[in-house]
């Protein structure tokens, strides 16, 4: 610990001329002032017996401590860890190794609502930067003993705790064993978020697709741990990893589950009305106005064709630029200051897109297609989906603006058949549609009612596939 300031060493003896027979080492910042002090107290308030049996020695420490948890650790890198990890370490005259007693205190985020996945009904509750309270909400919502949690730690400086939680008899023990080996393998300097563990242990990183899913509403994981799905949850950050997903789960939103299913139905088709427009739009856009306006109604042409009449640029050349400045001002409202950063965006692309249109630079026509992708993209649950939507969407431009209808075809099917080759954990990202899953159906597209969805997915959870009884067997058959 070099000479550390904060490094704590406070040795105790049986006289002031005696030599030290007892330590106790912690870190100041990492500790709990008043769980300390109780801890000190419990161990100067009795007078250690001059028996030099270790085991009797280390029984009455034991004996003594009345904080937190109390474990053995045996070597020197083992107490390091300990009191780095805001446990005080207990060394004792004539024993081998260390107790150490679980004291930390360090300041933490109390629990508010997730700010990335807000719900209109449903729990407010979010994971935080703690890892013990991340995990004792997902406790407090599974009280079953087959919830497993495996910890380890990852980081050579940083020693990060990495937890993986599923549940004994429903997770597929092959996923578990795959993500264990995974983790095992990262030999890196630090961990400082999920997603650099999200990184490691993907199955494909040149995709723009997400292969793992990130949330921070523990309700989320306790539902996909009870489908069979296996969580990943980091220290210091308050987003969790799920897997294995597929490419329809990042479309689903923990709230689809607390309302009427008629509702969630509508919306979900809404969702992927809103993912083919946010991808398509602005490409169709410039295909048919630069190569097939034959497509288009006469009526519609002409007044196209009225609004571009004295734009400069060509309709790529103009879709790129305003989705290049929508980009830029997404960034700054989420660079900016809360206070001011709504506003500076709001103004600046009301004000931006207005004089584009009146200084001739762009047509409102096309203001009004960028502005409606910008607005679909929103509408999809998954923030990491809809980067991936807006990465693909350049290139469908590119292609659409040099080969028309054509170029978009051609754009597509490379990118379906790169779709269906990727895995999420063995499993295939656009499962139950290929392979064909019929089981799946029932909440995909349209959700079903809860007392029609008996069995958990296919494949994810096959291990364990029944959900709940026959709900018309409870009820006499109503």
């Amino acid at each position: 610990m070099g000479n550390s300031s904060d490094f704590i060493v406070r040795e105790f003896a049986d006289g002031p001329s005696a030599p030290p027979r007892m330590a106790v080492c912690y870190l100041t910042e990492l500790v709990d002032q008043e769980q300390l002090s109780l801890l000190l107290d419990s161990l100067v308030a009795e007078t250690r017996s001059d028996d030099d049996d270790a085991e009797r020695i280390e029984a009455d420490l034991r004996t003594r401590i009345r904080v937190g948890n109390v474990r053995r650790v045996h070597s020197s890198d083992e107490i390091l860890a300990a009191v780095l990890a805001g446990e005080a370490a207990i060394l004792s005259d004539g024993v081998a190794g260390a107790i150490a007693a679980s004291v930390q205190g360090a300041p933490k985020r109390s629990i508010e609502e997730p700010s990335s996945q807000t719900v209109v009904r449903g729990p407010k509750e979010g994971f935080t930067e703690d890892l013990n309270v991340n995990l004792a909400q997902i406790r407090r919502r599974i009280r079953s003993p087959d919830l497993r949690v495996e910890e380890r730690l990852v980081g050579r400086y940083t020693q990060t705790r990495v937890s993986a939680v599923y549940i004994e008899g429903i997770a597929r023990p092959e996923v578990v064993e795959e993500l264990r080996r995974r983790l095992d393998a990262i030999d890196i300097d630090s961990v400082l978020e999920s997603g650099y563990i999200e990184e490691f242990i993907q199955d494909k990183s040149f995709t723009p697709f997400p292969t793992i899913q990130n949330t921070e509403r523990p309700d989320t994981i306790a539902a996909h741990l009870l489908e069979g799905h296996v969580a990943v949850l980091v220290d210091g950050t308050p987003f969790a990893l799920v897997l294995p997903v597929t490419f329809f789960k990042f479309f689903l939103s923990s709230e689809d589950y607390y309302q009427r299913y008629d509702i969630v139905s509508l919306v979900r088709i809404i969702r992927f009305i809103s993912f083919f427009v946010s991808l398509l739009l602005p490409s169709l856009y410039v295909a048919i106005t630069t190569f097939q306006q034959e497509m288009l109604p006469t009526t519609m042409l002409i007044s196209l064709a009225a609004q571009r009449e004295g734009v400069p640029l060509p309709a790529l050349m103009e879709a790129l630029l305003m989705e290049l400045t929508f980009e830029v001002i997404r960034e700054a409202g989420i660079r900016m200051p809360r206070v001011i950063g709504p506003a500076i965006s709001i103004v600046g692309a009301l004000v931006l897109g207005q004089a584009a249109v009146q200084a001739g630079l762009v047509s409102g026509a096309m203001v009004i297609i960028v502005s409606f992708t910008a607005i679909a993209s929103f509408v999809i649950p998954s923030i990491a989906m809809s980067a991936a939507i807006r990465l693909v969407r350049f290139g469908l431009m590119f292609l659409a603006g040099t080969f028309g209808l054509f170029g978009i075809l051609a754009g597509l099917v490379p990118l379906l058949v790169h779709m269906a080759s990727l895995e999420s954990f063995g499993v295939p990202y656009l499962m139950p549609v290929a392979p064909l899953r019929f089981r799946n159906f029932k909440d995909l597209v349209i959700r079903v009612p809860w007392r029609l969805m008996k069995s958990r997915p296919a494949v994810i959870g096959s291990r364990n596939p029944t959900r709940q009884a026959d709900y018309r067997d409870k009820t006499g058959g109503r």
